[in-house]
C-alpha cells in the first residue's frame, strides 16, 4: 500500500508576463473602464429604480462634463489642478519616498498666498504681489515636504506617517489663521479676498491654470527622463545600496527631491488661492493629495501617463456629481461608491496587464488523478 501523500496542484496558477505590449495595456484598461461602468449603471438601477437607468448614468457623464462651456472649462482646469499634483508627487514616488503629504503642501502653500494677497494685494504693484505669492508658496511647500525628508534621510523614520501627520498640522494653522484674520467677532470663514487676483489669461479664469500645468508635466517629463538628478532618483528608487556604491549621495537624494516635490504641490496651493477660489478654507486642497496618487499609480508614475488618468478621475468625479442632480438625490453615498467601484476596476486591471491566470492542463490533471498511470 502506497502511504505516500498526494500532493493536488491547484487548477489554476498564475504567471508573471515576460513582454507586455502597450495594445494589451491600453485593452485592459478599456475593458476595464466599461467593466467598472457596466457595474455602475447596474448599481444606479438598483438604488434609484426608474430613475437611475443606464442611459441616465452615461448622458450624466457627459452632460456633467460637456453639457456648457462653462463645464468644459471646470472638467480641463479640475484635470490640470490633479495633474499638476500628480507632477509633484511623481519624483518622490519613483524614489519610494510615499509623500501622504500632499495636500498640507498644497495648503501651506496657499495660506502663505493669501498672506501675501492681504498684505500686498493693492499696496504694491501687482505684478510684485504675484511674484511675492509665487515664491512664498513654492518655498513654504518646499520647507513642509523639507521636514519629513531630513527626518527619513538622518534618522529612518517612516515617512508615509510623517508625511500624513504633516496635512493634520497644515489644516490646523490654516484653521487657527483663518480665525485671527476673521476677528473675534468674525464668521471663523475668510471672504473672498478683493486684490492680489493672479490674472486672466486671454479673458478666462482658468486658462493660467491649464497652461501651468501643461508646463509643468512637459518639465517633469524632462527632468525624470533626460536628467542627472532624475537617472539618480530612480537609482534610489531601486536600491539605497547600489546607489551608494555607484557614489550617490542618498541623503542629499532624498531631501533634494523632496524639495521639488513641495515646491510643486506648494505652486498649486498658489493657482488654488490666487486664481481659483481668492480665499482658504482647511478644505481648499479637496483631498488632491490623496486623489494624484491614485492618478500617479494608474499612470505607472509617468508624467503623460498621468493626464489620461487625471482626466479619467475627474471626468468619472465630475459626470456623477451630475447624475446626483439628474436623480434628485442630495446624499453623495452612492456616487461616491460608485467612483471608488471604477478606481478598484481600473487600478485591478493592472494584475491582468503584468500577470497571466493559466489553467492546467487536462494531462496534468489526469494523471494527478491516477498516480499509478503517471508512475508507468
Amino acid at each position: 500500500m502506497n502511504s505516500e501523500k498526494i500532493i493536488h496542484e491547484p487548477l489554476f496558477h498564475v504567471t508573471k508576463r515576460t513582454e507586455i505590449s502597450v495594445k494589451r495595456q491600453i485593452l485592459a484598461r478599456v475593458i476595464a473602464f466599461f467593466t467598472g461602468l457596466l457595474i455602475c449603471c447596474v448599481i444606479c438601477l438598483i438604488c434609484y429604480k426608474g430613475s437611475g437607468n443606464p442611459w441616465v448614468v452615461i448622458k450624466s457623464l457627459f452632460e456633467g462634463n460637456f453639457g456648457s462651456e462653462r463645464k468644459r472649462w471646470i472638467l480641463f482646469r479640475d484635470t490640470a489642478l490633479l495633474l499638476g499634483v500628480g507632477i509633484a508627487l511623481i519624483p518622490s514616488f519613483k524614489m519610494k519616498f510615499w509623500n501622504l503629504g500632499g495636500n498640507g503642501q498644497i495648503l501651506i502653500g496657499a495660506l502663505v498666498t493669501v498672506a501675501c494677497m492681504r498684505s500686498y494685494g493693492g499696496k504694491v504693484p501687482d505684478g510684485v504681489c504675484w511674484l511675492l505669492m509665487l515664491l512664498s508658496a513654492v518655498v513654504c511647500g518646499a520647507a513642509w515636504a523639507v521636514i519629513p525628508a531630513i527626518f527619513k534621510a538622518f534618522f529612518k523614520t517612516n515617512e508615509s506617517l510623517f508625511t500624513l501627520m504633516m496635512n493634520y498640522i497644515a489644516a490646523g494653522l490654516v484653521t487657527y489663521f483663518i480665525k485671527e484674520w476673521s476677528g473675534p467677532y468674525g464668521s471663523g470663514s475668510l471672504p473672498i479676498i478683493k486684490t492680489g487676483h493672479l490674472p486672466k489669461t486671454g479673458g478666462n479664469d482658468f486658462l493660467l491654470i491649464i497652461i501651468i500645468a501643461a508646463v509643468m508635466c512637459a518639465l517633469m517629463f524632462v527632468y525624470m527622463k533626460y536628467t542627472k538628478h532624475g537617472f539618480e532618483i530612480g537609482v534610489v528608487g531601486e536600491s539605497e545600496n547600489t546607489a551608494r556604491y555607484i557614489g550617490i549621495n542618498v541623503k542629499k537624494t532624498i531631501i533634494r527631491t523632496l524639495a521639488v516635490s513641495g515646491a510643486l504641490c506648494g505652486l498649486i496651493g498658489f493657482l488654488i488661492a490666487g486664481a481659483k477660489d481668492h480665499t482658504i478654507t482647511a478644505e481648499s486642497a479637496k483631498n488632491l493629495g490623496f486623489t494624484a496618487i491614485i492618478a500617479v499609480w494608474i499612470a505607472k508614475m509617468h508624467p503623460l501617463g498621468a493626464i489620461a488618468s487625471s482626466f479619467g478621475i475627474i471626468f468619472m468625479t465630475n459626470g456623477m456629481s451630475e447624475f446626483q442632480t439628474a436623480v434628485g438625490v442630495s446624499d453623495s453615498s452612492v456616487a461616491d461608491m460608485i467612483v471608488g467601484i471604477m478606481y478598484f476596476c481600473i487600478i485591478g486591471c493592472e494584475f491582468f496587464v503584468y500577470y497571466a491566470l493559466n489553467k492546467r492542463k487536462k494531462k496534468d490533471k489526469a494523471a494527478e488523478d491516477n498516480p499509478a498511470e503517471k508512475e508507468v
